[in-house]
């Protein structure tokens, strides 16, 4: 074994001591907007930004992402990797659950499993596929007891992997390698619903209040093994859809946040807020498209989603709605994660229409007699406005009039999993720094993570080949051809890369932004003159 991690600073209080006094009432307590009603608060279901942003400030894992972007420990003080690159030793250093039970190798273990059990649904499930035999166990073809997670004891984890992964522990630092309470899960299976005694954390705030489309409060966690480096007493998070409505409480002084990672600002107020420089932006490992349900016709044709893909305008439409310096998507995987290599035209309309009348000879249909198409989309100004101007681009494109559908969150996740769509909005930002954070949501077709149902054995294959090339140079090839393959059968349409937009009190420091999914609110404060 060697020793690869080891935190000897529980310190890791990032200079920003120097100066914190309270606010007016002896508190500090700053107030943030989430944009939606988290669906679940159970770090095993998670999929969506709120969800795992509320999540981040309430749970922490064996490792985790700091200032700008480093792994450290977290849970876990030390990490020792066998010879061969494929066992990992985690050691747990002491801490606690909400309710003062012991945090332990047990619960990281139990919570492993329980997402790869077969009949356990979980959207996430495929990132643990890379444990030893991982995709077996979730497949039924292999018992629990053989994936290669082992309590060795309660201070104690060791974890095989399939092959060597160069990644992996930037993966573990990613909330889908959490773990929930053993003692409660078992016996309170809906412990994530509602705030309350059976809704146990193990990270730096605690979830005080949770009223449903509402508000949740988060108060600091004083049991949390670096409770000292926390400065804030407590986090007012409002629950409000209208992106002008957050942006109006921020201007009258009711928010101290507004915009990304939690939120989104109304897309009519960017370019003002950043001509009077009070708009931060910073890049997003992560790319918005379109998704298309190639099981149902008509985008089961591959022409016809080509069609609908080459005749959007990305630059128009980031230049006219978004205002935040995207870059025109026409590859999958974001240029924070490697170059990026275009695989078509932006606004090819003149290719968009010969491909639009083949599809329609091939499937036998005329523009009058196509089938009525919908684009589906999660509730949201940007997602709206998006959507009507890509409506309209396809109109003038092909002459025929797209059904738009605005659906609750929830609501438009549990049409997505079931396939009830046709075209809908989606984007995904990484979870860890590899291509592999996306790939894996395609690798298989019956994946929860796969809406569109795509499919095709020789992607699959590049993907499993380049998992077990360690030479970066033909990893990076083997995975370039799959996303060629991937982009040439357009199970997706992608739009624009994301960027993250926000604007804050001048208060507010230490807050440490990620390109992934949520930011760290652990090092925040309010400083006061």
């Amino acid at each position: 074994m060697r020793l690869i991690v080891l935190l000897a600073f529980a310190l890791l209080v990032n200079g920003c001591q120097k100066k914190h006094p309270c606010t007016e009432d002896g508190r500090q307590i700053i107030r943030l907007n989430v944009s939606t009603e988290p669906p679940t608060l159970d770090t095993r279901k998670a999929t969506d930004t709120s969800s795992i942003g509320v999540i981040s400030m309430c749970f922490e894992g064996l490792m985790k992402r700091g200032k700008k972007g480093a792994i450290q420990p977290a849970i876990a003080h030390k990490v020792e990797l066998s010879d061969d690159n494929t066992t990992y030793t985690f050691h747990l250093r002491d801490a606690k659950w909400w309710d003062g039970k012991p945090v332990t190798a047990h619960d990281f273990e139990h919570t492993w499993k329980t997402i790869l059990e077969p009949e356990f649904l979980s959207g996430f499930a495929n990132e643990l596929y890379v444990l030893k035999n991982g995709w077996a166990v979730k497949n039924g073809e292999a018992p629990i007891d053989a994936l290669g997670v082992r309590a060795i004891d309660a201070h104690t984890l060791e974890v095989k992997v399939e092959f060597p992964i160069p990644y992996f522990l930037d993966l573990v630092a990613s909330h889908s390698f959490l773990a929930v309470p053993k003692h409660i899960t078992v016996e309170h299976p809906k412990w994530a619903d509602n705030s309350g005694a059976h809704f146990v954390g193990n990270g730096p705030y605690k979830l005080k209040k949770w009223k449903h489309h509402n508000c949740i409060i988060l108060e600091k966690n004083e049991s949390y093994w670096d409770h000292e480096a926390i400065l804030l007493d407590q986090i007012d998070l409002s629950i409000i859809e209208d992106t002008n409505t957050a942006l109006n409480m921020f201007e009258a002084g009711e928010l101290d946040w507004a915009g990304y990672p939690l939120s989104s600002l109304p897309t009519d107020a960017l370019q003002a807020l950043s001509d009077n420089k009070r708009l931060s932006t910073y890049p997003l490992c992560g790319t918005y498209y379109y998704i298309f349900n190639v099981l149902a016709p008509p985008f089961d044709n591959l022409n016809m989603r080509k069609a609908f893909s080459l005749s959007i305008h990305r630059k128009a439409i980031i230049e006219n709605i978004t205002q935040s310096d995207q870059i025109p998507a026409t590859s999958f995987i974001p240029p924070t994660i490697w170059d990026v290599h275009s695989h078509f035209n932006d606004y090819d309309v003149e290719e968009a229409q010969r491909l639009f009348q083949l599809a329609l000879d091939e499937m036998g249909y005329t523009r009058e007699t196509l089938p009525k198409i919908t684009l589906t989309y999660n509730t949201s100004e940007s997602h709206h406005k998006i959507a009507q101007a890509i409506q309209e681009q396809w109109f003038r494109a092909f002459g025929i009039r797209v059904r738009l559908a605005n659906v609750e969150w929830k609501v438009f996740l549990d049409e997505l999993s079931h396939k009830q769509f046709q075209v809908a909005r989606m984007g995904g930002i990484g979870g860890y720094n590899d291509p592999m954070t996306f790939f894996d949501l395609y690798k298989y077709p019956n994946l929860n993570t796969n809406f569109s149902g795509w499919n095709n054995p020789l992607f699959t294959q590049l993907i499993e080949e380049a998992e077990r090339t360690l030479d970066p140079k033909k990893r990076e090839q083997l995975l370039r051809d799959a996303e060629k393959i991937f982009i040439d059968e357009m199970p997706i349409a992608p739009i624009y890369y994301y960027q993250g937009t926000y604007i804050k009190k001048n208060s507010l420091k230490g807050v440490h932004l990620s390109e992934f999914t949520s930011a760290d609110f652990k090092f925040a404060f309010l400083e006061t003159q």
